[in-house]
């Protein structure tokens, strides 16, 4: 039985100079191929194109588009480029098309003629004309399918054809029409001709794993982020700073600041994120047309891309105008006036496969599917270091997914950050990356916080002066962020250095994936989700930026608004928690605060170091201490602890307070004759007990031994002459004694200066050697700046607690008025 559809197709095709046969679709494979090349057809995307344009924005529809239309179908059929029901639906929609607008065969063939003849045909060139008449005979004869027949089986079988693919599954491909439309899956090199020479140029993209990071960077940050920053910061800029800036940029980049500055001059709305997510898509249906991702992996892809979208745009227009401006940044040229012809066929085709809403187009289980496999591309932990280290260098969020391969240029500069910005060498090994771990500056800034907000931070004045306005500032505003754990602040710095230790290529990566794992572990103990993680982030950021750098807020603040930002899409599980380095205890940590401003902070229990940096700190325990070895060291701390230069006053200074004349006397025999080094000195105390300078008659000097003890016990530790077990049992000593002869900070910060004065050597810059101690001090008591000391976070040994709780669970062990 004739299929009325077939067979007027068919006659249809005669126009085209085919000859006639019953079935379209049975010309011969490769000669349709041939003709579609020859058409300008050269793969299934073009095809698609050039099927969406038949109808055109459906308005004023061309007759000759539309039977190059049926002839395009045939030929994609016979190439099997389209299936056999994908190709009837395409005709007949194209018939109901032809026969909706022209009452008969003679208007219809009136019509091709005309429109031919626009194009500049003249009658003879291909035998059209001809082919037109035997048509017209044929109607007017009855034979074959005429008009009225076709019209009579296209009322009796009305439908709605499918043009694309419908299945729930492949929805999300009519994303990918922003670039071709997709008629037929599964996805194959015939879809796309020349792709892999098309990736290499455009991309870069050589193989499989290439196309993963490309994707996930699409994803997680593509080239919105830097647009989105600039433009944040251009929106509160005046005109002379914008232009300041759009002259600072290299050639390449001024065509894109000023197509940026003028979407800011005329309110345009500064969006943009189509342009990656868009691309994402594509990207995707790139993957499988090269059977790089199997259906599976593309379509998780691409449905992330819609997730992302879905997520941001609620209608086609919008999303078409948002990849239209992220388009024009990228090609530093404005085509928003060009929006409406470049985009009207998928806005406004009666074909279009946009015609469904966009919101409703993607099933929801099938987006819960792409976020699960898009959790499983960022599960390493690795991502958890790449994430906080992109922040500083947004390049490192194009290493998601398989780790690519560093050029050796790249592992030069990381060996060069190490050693000269951290003074960390590979021989050292991986342990020595955990001194960067830092748990006990982290409770110090919570500590500080928690008595901010509750108005209990230490005086401002101390008996050592005032902090500067500023710095004192700096400590009452981190009031702000009581109710975010500080753990953040050390660790973005300690991933970053981990980056760069992964990145040299000179550490074991096994062992650095376990402190990555271990970093995931601790930032999930402190922070339930990434927006917890991010507001804390920007919160102390905002409050302790680094030091002659610009604050990170804006670039913090961006990941927690955009919905790619791969800090949404990390995997948030904590598992056994397990820090990077060694926490150590409150007492223990009080305990290496007596040291106080004799050296830095330490804000993390001392480890052995490398024979690299032990042979500076031989050296510096030599020249002071004139110690040389375990045994010497363990004697000399014994005295500081027994004894120390407090019993030297006690025995060779302190009698002289009760007899002045004696004093004098003393004074005046070594000032009469020749004084050795070691008379020198003597003479030099002597007048200090003269003068009681710095109270040193009136204040009990065992701080200044017990810091001593402290600072050449951590030496000790990093030479390795004291074992854990050893320098503990040291710290708990100190602790102890401070407790015996101290109330308080400003008692034992008194007893510390007049010992540190008492017992200094002679000096040009003795003076201000006391001045730069004093301010110190100031710091250490008054917590201003707030990262200068640690005795405003603690209480002294044995005295009462008078600190307020942390609101959070990042303390050391052994707080015991935080209830968890």
């Amino acid at each position: 039985m004739v299929d009325p559809l077939n067979a007027w197709w068919a006659q249809q095709l005669v126009l085209c100079d085919w000859a006639f046969a019953p079935d379209p679709l049975t010309v011969d494979a490769e000669s349709a191929v041939e003709r579609l090349a020859a058409l300008g057809v050269v793969d299934r995307g073009e095809l698609g194109w050039c099927l969406l344009e038949t109808l055109g924005t459906g308005v004023q529809v061309d007759p000759a588009r539309l039977l190059a239309g049926l002839e395009l179908v045939a030929l994609g059929g016979g190439a099997g480029w389209l299936g056999e029901t994908r190709a009837r639906d395409w005709a007949q929609r194209l018939a109901e098309e032809v026969s909706a607008r022209h009452t008969s065969l003679d208007a219809w063939l009136a019509a091709l003629l005309h429109a031919r003849s626009a194009e500049g045909w003249v009658r003879g060139d291909d035998g059209f004309f001809d082919a037109c008449e035997a048509l017209a005979a044929l109607e007017h004869d009855g034979d074959g399918v005429t008009w009225e027949m076709l019209q009579e089986w296209l009322a009796s079988h009305p439908r709605e054809a499918e043009l694309w693919p419908t299945a729930p599954e492949h929805q999300v491909w009519r994303l990918r029409a922003a670039f071709s439309p997709v008629l037929e899956l599964p996805a194959g090199a015939r879809d796309w001709q020349d792709l892999e020479a098309w990736l290499v140029e455009a991309w870069q993209i050589h193989h499989r794993d290439d196309l993963v990071r490309s994707l996930l960077w699409l994803a997680a940050q593509g080239d919105r982020q830097g647009w989105d920053l600039d433009a944040s910061r251009l929106l509160e800029a005046d005109d002379a700073t914008r232009q300041q800036w759009r002259e600072a940029l290299d050639g390449g980049e001024r065509n894109y600041g000023r197509v940026l500055l003028g979407f800011l001059e005329r309110g345009e709305p500064l969006e943009w994120a189509a342009w990656d997510w868009l691309r994402l898509v594509d990207l995707a249906w790139a993957g499988a047309c090269l059977g790089w991702l199997d259906e599976q992996e593309a379509r998780d892809f691409a449905h992330h891309g819609a997730d992302l979208l879905l997520r941001r745009y609620s209608d086609w227009a919008a999303l078409a105008r948002a990849y239209q401006r992220g388009r024009s940044l990228f090609e530093g040229r404005n085509l928003l006036p060009s929006l409406e012809a470049d985009w009207s066929l998928l806005l406004q085709s009666p074909v279009s496969p946009w015609r469904p809403a966009l919101q409703g187009l993607i099933d929801d289980a099938l987006i819960e599917e792409s976020r699960v496999a898009m959790r499983a591309w960022r599960r390493d932990p690795r991502h958890w270091v790449l994430a906080l280290a992109a922040v500083r260098e947004p390049e490192f969020a194009a290493r998601q997914g398989p780790p690519p391969e560093l050029p050796a240029v790249r592992r030069a500069e990381a060996r060069r950050y190490l050693v000269e910005t951290l003074d960390l060498h590979a021989d050292e090994g991986v342990e020595a990356l955990s001194r960067y771990w830092l748990p006990a500056q982290a409770h110090h800034l919570n500590q500080l916080a928690a008595d901010a907000a509750h108005g209990a931070l230490p005086p401002a004045e101390t008996p050592f002066g005032h902090p500067v306005p500023a710095e004192l500032a700096s400590r009452d505003v981190l009031k702000q962020a009581s109710r975010h754990a500080a753990t953040i602040h050390m660790a973005e710095k300690f991933a970053f250095h981990l980056q760069m230790a992964m990145d040299s290529g000179d550490f074991d990566a096994r062992r650095l994936d376990g402190l990555a794992e271990a970093l995931q572990g601790s930032l999930c103990r402190f922070y339930p989700d990434a927006r917890r993680l991010l507001q804390a982030w920007a919160h102390w950021e905002s409050l302790l930026p680094e030091p002659e750098q610009p604050p990170m807020v804006a670039e913090i603040r961006w990941h927690l608004e955009d919905p790619g930002s791969l800090f949404q899409w990390l995997d948030w599980r904590g598992g056994a928690w397990r820090e990077p380095g060694t926490r150590p205890t409150l007492a223990h940590f009080t305990a290496m605060a007596l040291v106080g401003p004799l050296n830095s902070p330490a804000w993390s229990l001392p480890q052995p170091e490398s024979e690299r940096e032990c042979a500076a700190i031989r050296d510096w325990v030599d020249g002071h201490y004139a110690l040389h070895g375990e045994a010497e060291l363990a004697e000399f701390l014994e005295y500081l602890i027994e004894a120390g230069d407090r019993q030297e006053y006690q025995i060779n200074y302190a009698p002289y307070t009760l007899n002045r004349g004696r004093l004098a006397s003393e004074i005046a025999t070594l000032e009469s004759g020749e004084c050795s080094e070691e008379e020198g000195a003597h003479l030099l105390r002597l007048k200090r007990v003269r003068d009681d300078e710095d109270g040193c008659n009136d204040i009990d000097l065992a701080a200044w031994d017990i810091a001593q003890a402290v600072d050449l016990a951590i030496a000790g530790r990093q030479l390795g002459w004291l074992g854990e077990a050893a320098f503990l049992r040291l710290l708990e000593r100190a602790h102890a004694l401070a407790s015996e002869h101290y109330a308080g900070w400003e008692e034992y910060a008194r007893g510390l200066h007049a010992g540190f004065s008492f017992f200094m050597g002679e000096t040009p810059e003795r003076e201000s050697f006391l001045a730069g101690f004093r301010q110190a001090l100031v710091a250490w008591l008054s917590g201003a700046p707030p990262l200068a000391g640690a005795w405003a976070s603690l209480d002294f040994p044995g005295a009462r607690p008078r600190h307020w709780a942390p609101l959070h669970i990042d303390t050391l062990p052994g707080d015991r008025r935080t209830l968890h």
